[in-house]
């Protein structure tokens, strides 16, 4: 099989990359990946084991003469994103993910990379198959589910790791250190609804909002990014408002941790309206492009007829949900008060599903803040209350608090320094990491979090940059080297 990586340097992180490409692994269903690590445990006669939920740990002595230094932890996640182009044809359950290199870019054709976190599992492989990398005794983790509820850093035993530093592989910008994270929770809507069949004398559409970027609900929820969803809704209620639609069928967004690219609905009206309402249609395309000139320059809003439908919604019902999503927050709802240009608190509109009679509204909230992460959880429940929804949310995850006294980070950004003449920022990330969850099981661990550059992750377009890979494995060579020294 070719393999456009196997010319990349770093050769062994990349072979390692390539090799994860090929092995099926969505969020829990991480047993392929997991049977790897086992296998390649055993052929290198390293230890390994496997708790119940799935997470792996293997272990190596630490290479002659750094016996004497603290144990280091290398921590990276197995699950990933499993996102495709709409006109893609992918099994993410048995299908290799088809990297390709475009410029100075890994990416995928027409699917998620998974170099989030793929990449992270690469660098401990290549570690752990060394005979010549300097390094103390070594511990190194790979949870599963972080992507869809950070269940393997959840389940976590308070007694698997006995090293109190902690690299997380899981960062997307070469020359960030990060050293806190947001905490996140999920709010569903359930609506139960009834169909009545389609009224006569009406013509059938579909509608499609596509091409947006998408991205990752925490890192980029602050880019100006436009979401399906609520580009849709807007739509369908002006033309609701204006022509009296009846809704059919709405779909939109699949993962509570991305930005929905792309949402559909199909609807009837009156045939002595169409003319106005695709002329509407016209204006709202021209609107909204304008509005997102800057930032989502592929984005694409389409209606056709199609075919009648045998049934639509009980009206009453889709006036409720249209307004309920318009009135839905999404985006950024405050900036911190302490760190310049830092996202405190976030909402974002992740999916509608019609499904047995239930329409579900599935959304994700974010803050470094506890009370307010729950305040916006309780904004975003109060709306589809108000229209009769059954509410749930997740227990969630906890943000992770910065330490200013942190060793590891002074020894980071030292390495940093020494190999790119340069100081690394460092910073809080507004998306969430395992960190604030190992952080409670293991309240004495020291860490910080970093990575190559990877852009559009949780998305179609995400990519990772090929030179920052190179950086990435010389400043965890370096960190490895001065890990201090047991006292």
């Amino acid at each position: 099989m070719n393999n456009p990586l196997s010319k990349l340097q770093p050769e062994k992180i990349w072979f390692y990359f390539n090799e994860i490409l090929q092995i099926p692994r969505p969020s829990k269903k991480e047993e392929k990946i997991a049977a790897y690590l086992m296998d390649f445990a055993k052929s290198h006669q390293l230890q390994a084991k496997q708790d119940e939920i799935g997470n792996v740990l293997i272990s190596k002595k630490a290479s002659n003469g750094c016996e004497n230094f603290q144990t280091a932890v290398l921590q990276s996640h197995l699950d990933m994103v499993c996102e495709k182009n709409s006109d893609k044809k992918h099994d993410f359950d048995n299908d290799p993910i088809e990297a390709r290199i475009e410029g100075e870019w890994v990416k995928a054709n027409g699917t998620t990379l998974g170099g989030d976190d793929g990449i992270g599992i690469a660098a401990s492989l290549a570690i752990l198959a060394s005979t010549d990398i300097a390094h103390g005794p070594l511990e190194c983790l790979f949870t599963v589910d972080e992507e869809t509820g950070l269940s393997g850093a959840f389940a976590l035993s308070t007694d698997l790791l006995k090293g109190k530093i902690l690299l997380n592989l899981d960062s997307e910008d070469e020359g960030e250190i990060f050293i806190g994270c947001a905490g996140g929770k999920d709010t569903v809507a359930e609506i139960e609804y009834t169909t009545i069949p389609v009224p006569e004398n009406n013509t059938a559409y579909i509608v499609k909002i596509s091409g947006l970027t998408g991205g990752h609900s925490g890192d980029d929820i602050n880019k100006g990014l436009g979401n399906a969803n609520k580009l849709l809704n807007r739509f369908l209620w002006e033309a609701d408002n204006n022509y009296t639609i009846h809704l059919s069928e709405i779909n939109g967004g699949n993962l509570r941790n991305a930005i929905p690219r792309e949402a559909f609905a199909v609807f009837t009206v009156a045939k002595e309206k169409t003319e106005a309402l695709l002329a509407d249609a016209k204006k709202h395309n021209e609107i909204i492009r304008f509005e997102l000139r800057s930032t989502e320059s592929e984005l694409e809003f389409s209606i056709e007829a199609c075919e009648l439908p045998k049934t639509i919604l009980n009206h009453d019902i889709q006036t409720k949900l249209l307004n309920a999503l318009y009135a839905c927050p999404h985006g950024v709802i405050s900036m911190s008060r302490e760190i310049p240009n830092f996202v405190e608190t976030s909402t974002n509109l992740a999916s509608v599903k019609m499904n047995d009679g239930k329409i579900i509204v599935t959304t994700s909230q974010r803050s470094s803040v506890e009370s307010a992460k729950e305040d916006i959880c309780n904004m975003v429940a109060s709306v589809f209350q108000l229209i009769g929804a059954k509410i749930t949310q997740g227990d969630g995850y906890p943000g992770w608090t910065p330490n200013p006294d942190s060793v590891i980070l002074e020894i980071a950004k030292k390495s940093y320094l020494d190999l790119f003449k340069k100081e690394p920022k460092v910073l809080a990330i507004h998306a969430g990491l395992e960190c604030g969850l190992i952080g409670e099981k293991y309240p004495e661990m020291d860490m910080i979090s970093y990575g190559p550059t990877i852009k559009g992750a949780h998305s179609p377009d995400e990519r990772m940059k090929i030179e920052t890979v190179q950086m990435f494995w010389d400043l965890t060579l370096d960190i490895l080297k001065n890990i201090p020294h047991i006292k």
